[in-house]
């Protein structure tokens, strides 16, 4: 039975909150095309099964942000998942901070060893900054999905070197997440 993972791919476009933008670049679209690429990577190794959020750039979930997050959840509970892995790109006034760091609910849980992974995955494959693990309990997707859940801010839109790499390397992104997975699961690449 194959490990079933739901990408979410963040905000909304055209929302009240479609996210970050930095360097003519939206975060709905990165986060778009990044859960793309990585289900299409899942879907194409017999091991995994793989679902998003979105089905096309321009799909509206829920009539606000709210009901945007509550929408996403139940797609992923109800389906069921075996595991949630949801996308964005970061952002601060700050234009110096950069990096990659993946948010959980709880330390040294499934989800926290995940988010070792995958973090790790990303900076080397993709060349970013190592921000570390985080525990964040009050963020609504890792605190209402009924399985583990990591939410993976790949990089920083609004610092140049990051948001070239969030322009140029999306597959990279995603493969990167694809080998955290495996390495998780202790599998070898297909």
């Amino acid at each position: 039975m194959p490990i079933k993972i739901f990408i979410d791919q963040g905000h909304n476009p055209e929302t009240v909150n479609a996210g970050a933008e930095g360097f003519g670049l939206r975060e709905q679209d990165i986060t778009y095309n990044v859960g793309i690429y990585l289900a299409d990577i899942l879907n194409n190794d017999p091991r995994f099964e793989a679902r998003t959020s979105r089905t096309n750039p321009t799909e509206i979930l829920g009539y606000n942000n709210t009901s945007s997050l509550q929408t996403r959840v139940e797609m992923a509970n109800s389906w069921p998942a075996n595991y949630f892995i949801s996308l964005h790109c970061n952002a601060s006034e700050n234009p110096s901070y950069n990096g990659t760091e993946v948010y959980v609910e709880n330390a040294y849980s499934q989800a926290y060893y995940l988010a070792e992974y995958v973090l790790n995955a990303i900076v080397n494959r993709v060349g970013t900054r190592d921000n570390g693990v985080r525990i964040n309990p009050s963020l609504y997707v890792l605190r209402r999905t009924t399985m583990p859940a990591i939410l993976v801010e790949m990089g920083y839109i609004t610092n140049y070197e990051d948001a070239q790499k969030l322009r140029d390397d999306q597959y990279q992104f995603a493969y990167a997440i694809y080998e955290g997975l495996l390495v998780y699961f202790g599998l070898e690449p297909i």
